[in-house]
């Protein structure tokens, strides 16, 4: 091997993995989530598994593996007409309007921001009280015994 690595020279630059920063940063940047948004509504698909893993746990009580559950269910999807789909897919929309109305009354809750009452202030509320006993209109020093 004239000019060339030897193997183990290969083999090691190969071990040493570049790290990577943590994910768990890229994370903090995102917007946190509100926990007041609406859920978006189950497509026509797992409006069928409601019903489907009810009849599926009736059938086979002793199985208790999620993974065979959605892989059955996921075969019989597939092997309905758009006919016996319908019903689901009705639903599904149904469900879909719902969302959109929630959603839209939301929006406009989120356009209008906080009301008077509900703005919180940058004070906690021990500070608040802090603040409620200083101007009660003693003049006494409190004693921090």
């Amino acid at each position: 091997m004239k000019g060339g690595k030897s193997k183990t020279e290969t083999r090691s630059s190969k071990l040493s993995v570049a790290k990577k920063p943590a994910k768990a940063a890229g994370r903090s940047k995102a917007a946190a989530k509100d926990p007041n948004k609406p859920k978006r509504p189950a497509s026509a698909f797992f409006v069928f598994m409601e019903d489907f893993r009810q009849t599926y746990k009736k059938e086979h009580p002793n199985n208790k593996s999620v993974a065979a559950v959605g892989k059955a269910g996921g075969e019989k999807w597939k092997s309905l007409s758009d006919s016996e789909k319908a019903p689901f897919v009705a639903k599904a929309d149904k469900r879909k309007v719902e969302y959109e109305k929630t959603m839209k009354a939301y929006n406009k809750k989120l356009e209008e921001g906080p009301k008077e009452d509900e703005e919180e202030s940058d004070k906690s509320v021990s500070e608040v009280n802090d603040e409620d006993d200083a101007d009660d209109g003693s003049d006494e020093e409190e004693d921090d015994d």
